[in-house]
């Protein structure tokens, strides 16, 4: 099984959703975030005063899906979430050794 984790941009997550659904995912964790890579932060005007913004809102999708199924899901997000401009985000993908569901004690691809 894998986990993947994508940062993406907010405007961005009803697209990925939906093009996960495509490709038969059934259940996410969506957490807002905040942060920053090369895009670095932003300047905004409030108030006539000018001031520096260095953490960007963003948004953390979390997935435990079977080997065979996140490929798709990889795909999916990336061709969803791109704008082909800075700031776009990036996937992580790690191995999972053990799934439990705690209502049932089903294991692994079964408690996905």
């Amino acid at each position: 099984m894998k986990k993947i984790e994508a940062i993406i941009k907010p405007f961005k997550m009803d697209d990925v959703r939906e093009a996960l659904a495509e490709v038969g995912v059934t259940g996410m964790t969506v957490t807002e975030v905040k942060g920053f890579g090369r895009q670095k932060g932003h300047t905004e005007l409030y108030r006539g005063a000018e001031y520096q913004v260095d953490f960007l809102p963003k948004i953390k999708i979390d997935l435990v899906l079977p080997d065979e199924q996140a490929e798709r899901a990889i795909e999916a997000i990336m061709q969803t979430a791109q704008t082909g401009k800075i700031g776009d985000g990036k996937i992580f993908v790690y191995d999972v050794e053990r799934v439990i569901r705690i209502r049932t004690g089903e294991e692994n691809e079964d408690a996905v």
